[in-house]
């Protein structure tokens, strides 16, 4: 399974691809940051940062896009434009038919390191062991790009067994299973 993880924001859009399944060696494609201007008007960024998905996207043809869900936050704007960012990597998700992931950055954390109260040094230094690079990546938001695609790989199958349990659960409560 190859994961583009997006961890959403305006002004720095990390990203990150790794290919592999739960249980193997994981291996990173790429990893990189979309950058827009903090003075440059909101629509733009966002136009910048779909041209930015698009690009990754084009490179390196993920089979699911894996997105840190936003959580609030006391600071209204920061919270508006980590949305927009993210609605704008589901579009590009969605455009493609590529199915979209999404994951609270407490569940990412776990996932990679243990402890869902992680700090940002303590995911990095656990994607760059796990993904065996010499050193974290930078920015912290790259890291946390790849440690959604991480979190992804290792948690998709356990996920997708529950959604096919509560479907069948579903359909033996409306009698159309025999």
């Amino acid at each position: 399974m190859r994961v583009l993880g997006v961890d959403p924001g305006l002004t720095r859009c990390g990203v990150g691809v790794v290919e592999g399944t739960a249980g193997r060696p994981l291996k990173m494609i790429g990893v990189g940051v979309v950058r827009t201007a903090a003075d440059a008007d909101i629509a733009e960024r966002l136009l910048l940062i779909e041209r930015g998905l698009e690009e990754w996207l084009d490179e390196h043809r993920p089979d699911v896009v894996a997105i840190e869900r936003v959580f609030s936050q006391h600071n209204v704007a920061t919270v508006m434009g980590t949305a927009q960012a993210s609605a704008v990597a589901m579009l590009c998700a969605a455009r493609r038919g590529l199915p979209v992931a999404l994951h609270t950055p407490s569940e990412v954390k776990a996932a990679v390191t243990g402890s869902g109260r992680a700090d940002k040094a303590q995911v990095g230094a656990m994607v760059a062991r796990l993904l065996r690079l010499a050193a974290p990546p930078k920015p912290a938001d790259a890291a946390d790009a790849l440690a959604l695609a991480i979190c992804h790989i290792w948690r998709a199958p356990a996920q997708d067994r529950l959604r096919q349990a509560a479907a069948l659960q579903t359909r033996l409560q409306k009698g159309s299973v025999r």
